[in-house]
């Protein structure tokens, strides 16, 4: 086997290792407390990522919920937030150096079509557009910006959200 099938190899194995960790609840929990503790405590919970989809739910009750009866706008953006950032985080990873590629939100926009008032889930099926995005910019080395939607539907299936993030990606420069 020659050098690059072997870098493949271990970059593929590194990316089913890095999907199985975010896949895991019990990991992925741990690091919402550590990292994102108002997202640990709302109860946001990674369903299903993959380096094309990620679905990411928030259930309604006294932590999430407004004095309306329905889940707090702000607790829907997070979920929302975090299904296009996780999808971004794998993507980014799975380059051979993942700390050269910075990832950051620049712009956001959100429509609301009914309350929610059961578990909602929101996904970001994008995984393609960011694989793409971060290829222009590891070789053009300029930042490249891409329009994530999240929607967000109750188990019901009825929509109740729809967010846009604008992710700028970009090569880092070296010291």
């Amino acid at each position: 086997m020659d050098n690059n099938s072997q870098d493949a190899a271990v970059s593929i194995e590194a990316d089913q290792l890095l999907l199985k960790r975010i896949n895991n609840r019990f990991l992925v929990a741990s690091v919402l407390g550590i990292k994102l503790p108002l997202a640990f405590f709302a109860g946001l919970r990674v369903e299903s990522c993959t380096t094309e989809r990620c679905a990411v739910s928030l259930p309604y009750g006294w932590r999430s919920q407004n004095p309306f009866r329905s889940i707090y706008f702000g607790a829907q953006c997070m979920a929302a937030e975090l299904s296009t950032g996780a999808l971004g985080f794998l993507v980014t990873s799975s380059v051979p150096r993942p700390d050269t590629v910075a990832m950051l939100v620049t712009g956001m926009s959100a429509s609301f079509t009914t309350k929610a008032t059961s578990r909602t889930t929101f996904v970001c099926s994008q995984g393609a557009e960011v694989r793409s995005a971060i290829e222009e910019t590891m070789s053009t080395g300029k930042g490249v910006r891409v329009q994530m939607n999240s929607i967000g539907h109750m188990e019901s299936g009825e929509e109740v959200a729809r967010f846009e993030f604008e992710w700028s990606f970009r090569k880092r420069k070296r010291k």
